[in-house]
């Protein structure tokens, strides 16, 4: 008779952890969340950039890709910085907090020193929150402990 190999541990298999959703539900959210937060940046970025003046094909296409690519590099991050270790993966997410931030004031005309400004100033922010984050529940190697 053969063993079956161990699986690997999901999120309501980890003792003290109760999941309310589905495995397919949480394959659905980790396309769906990036999607929609995508496409409320891409309009935030939009609506910037147009500054009260009227809708445009340039504005809506600018407002889509600027969502489009901020969904998939945030899928990216989803997907990849988990395999990191805790320092590089707490970088990761304050790299991209601190360029969305920046992007998003660069868009109201504001001068490229204050977006950059406030966009490092998030970044630090960010990077001490996940830092925080990644440290209490993570070993060195960058496995979860809790």
């Amino acid at each position: 008779m053969a063993h079956a190999a161990p699986r690997s541990r999901g999120p309501a298999e980890r003792p003290g952890t109760t999941d309310l959703l589905s495995a397919r539900a949480h394959r659905a959210a980790k396309v769906a969340v990036p999607v929609l937060i995508g496409l409320v940046y891409g309009y935030w970025a939009a609506a910037n950039r147009r500054d009260s003046g009227p809708v445009t094909g340039g504005n809506l296409l600018f407002g889509f890709l600027t969502a489009l690519a901020f969904a998939l590099v945030f899928m990216a991050l989803l997907a990849l910085a988990p395999k990191l270790r805790r320092e590089m993966h707490a970088m990761l997410w304050a790299a991209f907090g601190g360029i969305a931030v920046g992007f998003l004031v660069n868009q109201a005309d504001r001068s490229v020193l204050w977006s950059t400004a406030l966009g490092l100033v998030v970044a630090a922010g960010v990077f001490g929150v996940m830092f925080y984050r990644f440290y209490t529940h993570e070993d060195a190697a960058g496995h979860r402990t809790t």
